[in-house]
Parts: structure tokens; C-alpha cells; sequence
């Protein structure tokens, strides 16, 4: 018996959109970073880069449950003493619903040199219209 190692040129990767109208942040943010991490596919290793790209649109339209929208809170710190500003997640989401699903799906890829090679393969936009027509998109329903 052995034992087949796939290399780095074995690798074939596809693109899937995926419509996140009516969907909760939480489980749409983890089915993402399960996609791409390649965990989905028969020929995972954890040292390369085997997930696919996707493509998000509709993000404005994603829902969180319970309070959150009101009581969940974005902090980020400039450096400087007193440096500390808060956001509320629903002031957030007006702004730049494309951050807050990108955190979101950040916070749960690893966090080395790989995890950002894998988290630039997401892509994702506030409203239906892409630039990735080309790519021969797969539909996934989530």
C-alpha cells in the first residue's frame, strides 16, 4: 500500500458564488472559511493551500440573530493612550457590510503565512454585480 502526497501543481481549484441574501453571519462566515480551507475536498492536507475561490454577493443582506445587531461591538485601538474606538455592529453593517463578513470569516481561517494566501481567495461584494463572470461560477446553496 501507499500513500499518495498531492503536490502543489495537483491541485485543481474552482470558483462557487455564493448569495448570502437572508442568511446568519455566523454560519454563512463558517461554511465559507470551511470552503476555503479545502476541508470539503478528498485530497485536504493541513500544509497547502487546496480550497477553493468564492465569490459572496448580497452581504448587506445578511442577518445576525437575537440583539447583536445592537449589542455586538467592533473595538480598534490607533496605539496612542485613549486610543480606543467602539462601533456597534449595526452602525457597521450601514457602513461596510463587506468588513464585517470578511472578520468574520478571518477570525476562523489559521493565522500564519498560509491563512492569508487562503483568505485572499475570498471575494465578496454588497450587492449582486461582480467582476468574476469568467471564472464559469458554481451556484452553492447554503
Amino acid at each position: 500500500m501507499k500513500t499518495t502526497i498531492i503536490k502543489e501543481k495537483d491541485i485543481k481549484k474552482d470558483w462557487y458564488v455564493i448569495d448570502a441574501t437572508g442568511k446568519t453571519l455566523g454560519r454563512l462566515a463558517s461554511k465559507v472559511a470551511h470552503i476555503l480551507m479545502g476541508k470539503h475536498k478528498v485530497n485536504y492536507v493541513q500544509h497547502l493551500d487546496v480550497g477553493d475561490y468564492i465569490v459572496v454577493i448580497n452581504v448587506d443582506k445578511i442577518v445576525l440573530t437575537g440583539k447583536k445587531l445592537s449589542t455586538k461591538k467592533y473595538y480598534k485601538h490607533s496605539g496612542y493612550p485613549g486610543g480606543l474606538k467602539e462601533k456597534v455592529y449595526k452602525e457597521l453593517m450601514k457602513e461596510k457590510p463587506e468588513f464585517v463578513f470578511k472578520k468574520a470569516v478571518k477570525g476562523m481561517l489559521r493565522k500564519n503565512k498560509l491563512g492569508r494566501k487562503m483568505f485572499k481567495k475570498l471575494k465578496v461584494y454588497s450587492d449582486s454585480k461582480h467582476p468574476h463572470q469568467a471564472q464559469n461560477l458554481k451556484i452553492i446553496d447554503i
